[in-house]
């Protein structure tokens, strides 16, 4: 069993659906690129509803079966040896990774596959170390009672995941559900579903009960992802992704009333304040906002810096952005990888374009780069830094989801504090200061999920997270994550 079903000479990868602990034929072929080069390197194969309700009856029985009979410790054992076989096969999935994102090798390898198989082994812990309610009460008839709640699993989660951080969301998601013991149907983005079909060889070699992990490919509306989200054989949705996407989905899920847990978009904020670590500052915010080609859910698109050290900023953080070099993922010293698809470059291109119509300054960038062999056909743009836009500004409001931030100045905390809040989302912030009350104070006062102070992405993963407003539903993380993919029941016993 094998994800690459042909070699690359003999043509394009064939990635199928995976149900019930094998590969199954069937479901329309659609092309997935590389988006370095633009080429076609894999054919993935879109599950039709009946595909869909196949895999939803094989992750019922498993529940129903070996998998949720199982004891803990061998659940637990089960998780840490899918995490011991991602190690293993470490090359593998970092080429299906870099393959299906075009992200730079360095980036992949010290990001990507590492936290994929952490992932597994940090909720193979939460679980075995979370312990459940017990009250003892007093009884009407002078006697006592003993309360005590035990977790059981919801039964079946479907799991929809996002493009940009494909292994490692994914698993962020898997993981816990399946510590729990619910049994998973995984359906990757379509842009990306070559790790993910790659974790269905690793579930079949380590002994993974069948049906325990299900993979099905396709798109949204009219295709698998609206098949699972509306499946009545499906007790809870997680979803990472755009907020559009998740209202959608909250529809297709109410009338069978799932649980629903909703990572969603941000336009998040930065703000830097004149006492800040100026070096740090901008080498923090530079890697923020240029991470992934800007394709993170927590990058900063919004940059507020108080107005004494504004321009002292703008050109730290200019060198910053016109140090990165574009390439291809292997070549050496490439930092900066292509967007997802040429449909996704053409929107952030058109950002760019409606940034300068709004009056907006471009200090670098703007534009695409110049490259040449392969690379001349991937989906490149350029870093990009605007100062001069009106906070009110289009640019400033809708997200972008590429390697661009307008830098906007500000005088007072309280107007930072308004600025970064004056937004539907609210995901992250970030906020750089070397007065400790003042950290205490804007990262309290910031309407985000996560406020990180003199830092940016730098994650517990037993800590909540997830997002205000329009950012989310829900907070994953450590128990968070277990409360949300098991069920309490309590236990009253008269004494």
């Amino acid at each position: 069993m094998h994800l690459a079903d042909a070699v690359p000479s003999e043509g394009p990868r064939r990635l199928r659906n995976f149900v019930d602990g094998r590969f199954v034929d069937g479901g329309s072929p659609f092309d997935i690129r590389d988006p370095a080069t633009g080429r076609v390197h894999a054919v993935a194969y879109e599950a039709d509803r009946a595909i869909v309700d196949a895999a939803v009856t094989a992750a019922r029985k498993a529940v129903a079966g070996d998998w949720g009979r199982m004891p803990l410790a061998r659940r637990r054992a089960l998780l840490c040896r899918v995490a011991d076989r991602i190690e293993e096969r470490f090359d593998d999935f970092l080429e299906a990774e870099i393959a299906d994102t075009g992200k730079p090798h360095a980036l992949a390898h010290h990001l990507d596959i590492p936290r994929g198989a952490a992932n597994f082994r940090v909720f193979a812990d939460a679980i075995a170390n979370l312990s459940t309610e017990t009250f003892e009460m007093d009884t009407p008839d002078g006697g006592t009672a003993l309360n005590y709640a035990v977790r059981k699993p919801l039964g079946v989660v479907g799991v929809i995941s996002p493009w940009n951080l494909p292994l490692l969301l994914m698993t962020w998601k898997v993981a816990p559900a399946m510590a729990c013991g619910n049994a998973v149907i995984v359906k990757p983005s379509e842009e990306t579903p070559s790790t993910t079909t790659l974790l269905g060889e690793v579930m079949a070699e380590v002994g993974m009960p069948d049906g325990a992990f299900n993979v099905v490919h396709g798109f949204g509306p009219d295709s698998a992802g609206e098949f699972l989200t509306s499946h009545p054989g499906i007790r809870a949705i997680t979803f990472t992704g755009e907020t559009r996407t998740g209202s959608a989905i909250m529809k297709a899920a109410a009338p069978t009333v799932k649980a629903l847990s909703f990572e969603l978009g941000g336009k998040n904020a930065a703000i830097v304040f004149a006492d800040a670590d100026m070096d740090a500052a901008v080498a923090g915010l530079a890697r923020a906002a240029f991470l992934n080609t800007g394709q993170v859910c927590l990058a900063p698109e919004r940059i507020y810096v108080e107005r004494p050290v504004f321009a002292a900023f703008v050109a730290g953080l200019k060198a910053k952005a016109e140090a990165l070099k574009p390439g291809l993922p292997h070549d050496d010293g490439v930092d900066l990888g292509p967007l997802i698809s040429d449909e996704h470059r053409r929107k952030v291109l058109d950002y760019y374009s409606l940034a300068v119509e709004e009056g907006a300054t471009v200090v670098t960038g703007g534009g695409v780069p110049r490259l040449s062999g392969e690379a001349a056909n991937g989906y490149f743009v350029q870093p990009t830094i605007w100062t001069g836009l009106p906070h009110g500004a289009r640019t400033c409001r809708e997200e972008i989801f590429g390697p661009c931030c307008a830098v906007i100045p500000f005088d007072t905390e309280e107007e930072a504090i308004a600025l970064a809040n004056d937004t539907e989302y609210g995901l992250a912030s970030s906020i750089w200061t070397q007065n400790l009350s003042r950290a205490h104070r804007v990262g309290k006062a910031v309407e985000v999920g996560i406020s990180w102070v003199n830092c940016w992405f730098l994650r517990d993963l037993r800590t909540p997270f997830g997002g205000a407003k329009m950012s989310g539903i829900g907070r994953e993380g450590g128990e968070h994550s277990i409360d949300f993919y098991s069920e309490p029941t309590n236990i009253c016993i008269k004494l």
